[in-house]
């Protein structure tokens, strides 16, 4: 019980964490794009580095949680475990969402001033 338990929560929650990476990935380049002065070599380059750093924190935090709280020993036991803990990757990646967009908008703004003051940004 307690093997698949544990491997359904890792399934579960590296499959979300792919699955929530390449969607923010794909949708994000045309806001980075924008952020970063229509500069396509530099919103891809912070796209990807991005992605990487989603990957480490997300899979090393889902990893080490693994350990945390008592072990299912029944069915109930079971969902209650993979609820709690998935629920709780879940809330991680959004928080992260949001930080990142955050930390993205506000870089973003200033490279874009950067780039617009050394006429290096391309016109919209």
């Amino acid at each position: 019980m307690v093997e698949i338990t544990y491997a359904l929560y890792l399934i579960i929650t590296i499959g979300i964490t792919i699955w929530v990476a390449r969607t923010l990935s794909s949708n994000g380049i045309v806001f980075l794009i924008q952020c970063f002065g229509q500069n396509d070599v530099l919103a891809r380059s912070t796209n990807h580095l991005l992605v990487v750093g989603f990957y480490l924190v997300n899979i090393g935090f889902i990893t080490l949680t693994l350990s945390l709280g008592n072990e299912p020993s029944t069915l109930t036991g079971a969902i209650r475990f993979l609820s709690g803990k998935v629920g709780l990757a879940v809330v991680v990646l959004g928080a992260m969402h949001f930080f990142n967009m955050g930390a993205i908008a506000q870089f973003g703004r200033k490279v874009n001033g950067w780039l617009i003051e050394h006429g290096m940004a391309k016109a919209a």
